[in-house]
């Protein structure tokens, strides 16, 4: 294991998280422009595709980071039977659930039980098909959804906050299953899907279109919320959430077929096709 993974093990990682959580809210303008202007210029920010496209324009660093898109930036692919990428970002893993696990890396993986923190659901997923897309910090961090759908129920499982980044995935078993995680449960046209949103090192919230901030706080428990016959419908494309620093996304169906051309480090745009039933 390299020194830079085996640090976070040791480092106070939700302490940090508040910390830049406050940070990035700061609205002071020498502060935030320097923070804005740092992230454009070290991962090439392009922001031609936002509503706004001068970064100092925005109040603080959270609020540019959290941009939306104009308007026809990004359409859905194929037709209602397409599952489509939730977010701009890069394919990690993709593939077949194999006897109920899920490749995390080369040589890892880990259980559906253990993401969703729930073996009796998992069971739906066992034979399925899964795409975990990573979001740097160049990216929109909007989350969308993939398909038509209602929302039943949300699971916040407590845990770490391991950066999500290539290497520390590689390199620490069970990281998806081990950080902090908000996972939506869905009912779609043709059957139930998931859409987790897992949480990282300095990630400082996770916000829903239904019921706002969601993380932090940060959970001590599993934390359940039936949302069955409220309503919550969202359609394909559709904003469900946003990350407030970059992340990680992963889709669960139980069965489908990806897009043959996706694999591992593949860049994807929101909208762009990932599976069909």
């Amino acid at each position: 294991m390299t020194f830079s993974v085996l640090l976070q093990y040791l480092l106070p990682q939700k302490t940090l998280s508040r910390i830049v959580r406050a940070a990035t809210r700061w609205t002071w303008r020498p502060w935030k422009d320097f923070l804005i202007g740092h992230v454009v210029r070290a991962y090439d920010v392009d922001m031609a595709d936002a509503v706004q496209p001068d970064p100092h324009a925005y109040p603080s660093f959270n609020a540019f980071f959290t941009r939306a898109l104009r308007d026809g930036a990004r359409s859905a692919a194929g037709d209602a039977a397409t599952i489509v990428s939730p977010v701009d970002g890069r394919v990690s893993q993709v593939g077949r659930i194999e006897d109920g696990r899920i490749l995390q890396a080369k040589g890892r993986a880990y259980s559906v039980a253990e993401l969703l923190a729930d073996a009796d659901t998992a069971g739906t997923y066992r034979s399925g098909i899964f795409a975990t897309l990573y979001l740097s910090p160049s990216d929109y961090h909007r989350v969308h959804m993939p398909l038509d759908g209602e929302l039943v129920e949300t699971v916040h499982v407590p845990g770490r906050l391991f950066s999500v980044a290539p290497k520390p995935v590689a390199e620490i078993p069970n990281l998806f299953a081990r950080n902090e995680r908000l996972v939506c449960h869905f009912e779609g046209g043709r059957g139930p899907f998931v859409v987790a949103m897992v949480g990282a090192m300095l990630v400082s919230g996770i916000t829903t279109v239904w019921s706002g901030a969601e993380v932090p706080p940060y959970a001590r428990d599993i934390e359940r919320r039936d949302w069955r016959g409220r309503g919550v419908r969202l359609a394909r494309l559709a904003e469900m959430a946003r990350f407030e620093m970059g992340s990680t996304v992963i889709v669960l169906l139980p069965g489908g077929q990806f897009d043959p051309g996706l694999g591992a480090e593949t860049p994807i745009r929101l909208g762009q096709r990932l599976a069909d039933w």
